[in-house]
């Protein structure tokens, strides 16, 4: 149900439209969009004045914003350390742990989506039914083991 809906509207949609509103067709549908600062410009800004300002709840998400919009992890992490002079430690290090989780999170699902599913597990009513070699190696071996 809440597919094709925006960040914002998945949030909170139905308590306050306005808000929703502005938020996607001011703020992302034209200050984001506006010519004079590339998107990658626009997220380096936008994180750092979140980590300058410490608003750790919108911070995950325009980290995610900029890793898409074109800034490595690289950056990220040296754009940080820069504000946490200028900042306060704890919005630093705040600011480093989110990303971090999410460099690694980013990198568990690729692995997962590499490896795809994992393989069916034989269920316990079906073992040693004809077909299943661990079964009939197990069978093999209880044969030789007996008197």
């Amino acid at each position: 149900m809440t597919e094709g809906l925006t960040p914002a509207q998945k949030l909170i949609g139905d308590f306050a439209p306005k808000l929703v509103q502005l938020t996607d067709e001011v703020l992302f549908g034209d200050i984001w969009e506006r010519p004079g600062l590339s998107p990658r410009d626009r997220s380096l800004i936008t994180v750092t004045t979140l980590v300058a300002l410490y608003r750790t709840e919108q911070l995950g998400s325009h980290l995610r914003r900029a890793l898409e919009n074109g800034l490595t992890k690289d950056e990220l992490v040296e754009a940080i350390i820069h504000m946490t002079f200028y900042a306060g430690w704890p919005n630093g290090m705040t600011a480093i742990t989110q990303l971090k989780d999410i460099i690694e999170n980013e990198a568990e699902a690729q692995v997962s989506a590499e490896l795809g599913p994992p393989p069916a597990a034989v269920p316990p009513e079906t073992a040693g039914q004809q077909g299943d070699p661990l079964a009939k190696e197990g069978r093999d071996a209880a044969a030789h083991d007996r008197p």
